[in-house]
């Protein structure tokens, strides 16, 4: 699976969370495009990024830091397996 994701990094957030499966990447790719331009004009600071992983769980694992709170990630401190 491809997983689209805007994150804020200010608020330590996801804004944008979207799954398309593996035949999708040409979709994927436009609407990552799509998200950076408009973000780009509204001169919105925001990480958009494009992920491949086999499962929604397995992307929390690797990419753990989208998915917990600022705060949470403050704590760490310093990249972390989980």
């Amino acid at each position: 699976m491809i997983f689209l994701i805007e994150y804020n990094r200010r608020k330590g957030s996801i804004v944008t969370f979207r799954a398309f499966g593996g035949s999708e990447r040409g979709e994927a790719e436009k609407s990552r495009l799509a998200i950076e331009m408009e973000r780009n004009r509204e001169g919105v600071d925001h990480e958009v990024v494009l992920l491949e992983a086999e499962s929604r769980d397995a992307l929390h694992r690797t990419h753990w830091r989208y998915f917990v709170g600022l705060e949470e990630l403050l704590e760490a401190g310093s990249p972390r397996v989980r």
